[in-house]
């Protein structure tokens, strides 16, 4: 039984996309909100997920607020022998800044789509636990507009030891130098921007033809009179 819809839905995503994964593996997620970053037992790894975003609601004084840095810690192992595998999740939570509140909200939602957090820890999963090429992680820090500077001293993550990574600007550059590549591609002539062969361009040219002609005739026209 879930605590939470959230967990359910979780546990689904994950369960439904594994056996697509690994179908040979057997693989359980459990929520863990007990689970301390870097204490790793033998043979564990770990992944943090430092882009989710996420939504919070005090329950004392019910303020809301909105967070670009919210964190997600996993840790995995796979027992290879009896091919049976464990993900332990913890989503951590933050203070509210309006009245102090002591201890860390209970009422937050992940306005990610959960089913890309979920590629991101197989893609993860696969590189640690199976020494494979994951793929492409889902979530681009580039692409997400910052709501202003993060405040440590209200994130559970920070207050555990979590250092919230930031883009560089180099991966800025190379990210808006992919999408730019991307947008390009469709086009007949590179990234010039240029189809000289469009339907645009032949009623141009189409254009300039029968004003040419007009002009020619125009002309002869005006030397006979």
């Amino acid at each position: 039984m879930c605590a939470s819809l959230t967990a359910c839905e979780w546990k689904k995503v994950f369960y439904e996309k594994m056996e697509v994964a690994k179908p040979a593996d057997s693989w359980e997620l459990i929520i863990d909100p007990n689970l301390k970053p870097s204490e790793l037992a033998p043979g564990w790894q770990q992944y943090v997920e430092q882009h989710a975003s996420g939504r919070f609601h005090c329950s004392w004084c019910w303020h809301t607020w909105r967070s670009p840095h919210m964190v997600i810690l996993f840790h995995m192992h796979l027992d290879r022998a009896r091919r049976m595998g464990s993900v332990r999740m913890r989503v951590f939570k933050q203070l509210c800044y309006e009245c102090g509140s002591a201890r860390p909200d209970e009422s937050s939602m992940l306005e990610e789509n959960i089913e890309s957090l979920v590629d991101n820890l197989i893609t993860s999963l696969r590189e640690q636990c199976y020494r494979e090429d994951g793929g492409q992680y889902r979530i681009h820090v580039a692409s997400r507009p910052d709501s202003g500077p993060h405040r440590p001293e209200f994130c559970e993550a920070c207050q555990e030891g979590i250092v919230h990574w930031k883009p560089s600007q180099k991966l800025l550059a190379e990210e808006a130098s992919t999408y730019a590549s991307d947008a390009c591609k469709p086009r007949a002539q590179g990234c010039w921007g240029y189809n000289f062969f469009s339907l645009r361009w032949c009623l141009f040219w189409a254009f300039l033809g029968l004003l040419a002609v007009y002009l020619q005739f125009s002309f002869r026209s005006s030397s006979f009179l």
